[in-house]
């Protein structure tokens, strides 16, 4: 079972936040890179295996370093998280470029950089062909509709945006064939934050059938798979961590007998696992403000849904810890808010807490997935800065907090009192 545990002691947080103000997100380097150990070993079995960091769930350099140095790739969507890799020294085929609507001057970048390219949609392939002509490999990315449910976050196959329908995937496959594409990918990614293992096993299963199929009714070769991400963390104490032993194995499994035993060997294996990798590795640190008390009981902290959107946007529950105060009893039941001009900034809803005061400090955990990355500017909040705590107990800031200036550099105010 999950236990919420922190890497880090509440004297080291009053040391950071004598030279880094609060509110910040800090990083545990040790727990990403035994978690990233974890992962390889569990599928070193599997022929050219390769995770691709998801870019979108925590998109710092530092971070992404880490990543690099322990043998991943990077999942890139847009034109600066392929900057930001390329600056990583993430590049050539170790890119996966996923993206949707995509502008020509991405192709552009994703080519420049020899990222292997995965279209979202078969009229992609001319627009493709267009902008940079088709490289020798390609991927689509397959939505198979009703055959596979989705889940909260994600939403049903067949009412998201994403993908090929199966009828354009063998259209597909057979256009960049006859135009002379030599080397083939399919992808896939219908859940997020998914705790079922089978949920993974049986994604394998789907995308290793449609590969036999596609490959004998058009006579391809195809040199990969990506199974996506989406898989899931214990947001909540008492939640078990996804088992990603059992899913390499039952993968294993099935790869044999679909892939192995119908001449299809080998194909590589791919993963785009972002918030599995840094997602419980990260914590929002945040000063109690200010104290209310009317229908209900509100703490006030000086973060806001700006530092963290997930529990706005999805009612997401993420556990909190009061330092100094973990062995007291949750006498209290309380809103944990924001100072957004919005009624739903808050961490919290009637969660169980010790008795608070204002200075506390609480800590907000498993924020190092789409917690900083989603941040936002609005009432014109400043993001806050990231700070990686080192494997060898010290700590160094990888982003510094925004400021007024950061938030006026794009507005020029040089005409607006001119008569």
């Amino acid at each position: 079972m999950s236990v919420k545990e922190l890497p880090f002691s509440k004297s080291l947080i009053e040391k950071i936040i004598e030279e880094y103000p609060t509110p910040f997100h800090v990083y545990d380097e040790r727990g990403i890179r035994e978690n990233a150990k974890r992962l390889l070993k569990a599928f070193s079995w599997a022929p050219g295996f390769m995770e691709f960091f998801a870019v979108k769930a925590t998109p710092n350099p530092y971070i992404m370093k880490i990543c690099r140095d322990e043998g991943f790739g990077a999942d890139c969507s847009s034109l600066p998280e392929l900057i930001l890799a390329e600056r990583t020294g993430i590049t050539g085929e170790k890119i996966m470029f996923s993206s949707n609507n995509t502008p020509p001057e991405e192709y552009i970048k994703a080519r420049e950089f020899g990222a292997v390219i995965n279209l979202d949609d078969i009229t992609h392939i001319p627009f493709l062909e267009k902008t940079t002509g088709l490289p020798d490999v390609l991927s689509f990315r397959y939505n198979p509709g009703p055959l596979r449910k989705g889940n909260v976050i994600i939403g049903k196959p067949e009412e998201a945006k994403y993908g090929f329908t199966r009828e354009q995937l063998s259209e597909g496959y057979r256009i960049i064939r006859d135009m002379g594409v030599k080397r083939f990918g399919l992808h896939a990614m219908v859940a997020s934050n998914e705790l079922d293992p089978e949920y993974f096993i049986e994604t394998a299963r789907m995308l290793f059938e449609v590969v036999s199929e596609i490959s004998r009714e058009l006579g391809i070769q195809f040199e990969f798979i990506n199974l996506g991400g989406g898989f899931g963390i214990p947001y909540r104490p008492g939640q078990k961590p996804i088992d990603i032993d059992f899913i390499s194995k039952g993968i294993e499994g099935v790869y044999h007998i679909i892939i192995k035993n119908g001449g299809f060997h080998p194909l590589k294996i791919f993963i785009e696992s972002g918030r599995m990798i840094t997602g419980p590795y990260g914590f929002l640190v945040s000063k109690v403000l200010h104290k209310k008390n009317i229908y209900k009981k509100y703490i006030g902290l000086d973060a806001s849904m700006a530092n963290l959107m997930r529990p706005a946007l999805y009612g997401a529950y993420h556990h909190i810890t009061v330092l100094g105060k973990e062995n007291l009893p949750a006498s209290g039941i309380y809103d944990v808010t924001g100072s957004l001009c919005e009624n739903n900034d808050k961490f919290a809803i009637d969660r169980e807490l010790p008795e608070m005061d204002t200075g506390d400090i609480m800590v907000i955990h498993d924020t190092g997935a789409h917690g900083h990355a989603m941040g936002f500017n609005y009432n014109g909040k400043l993001r806050s800065a990231e700070i990686l705590l080192r494997e060898d107990g010290s700590y160094t800031c990888i982003r510094r907090a925004e400021t007024v200036d950061d938030y006026f550099a794009t507005l020029d105010f040089t005409d607006l009192h001119r008569a």
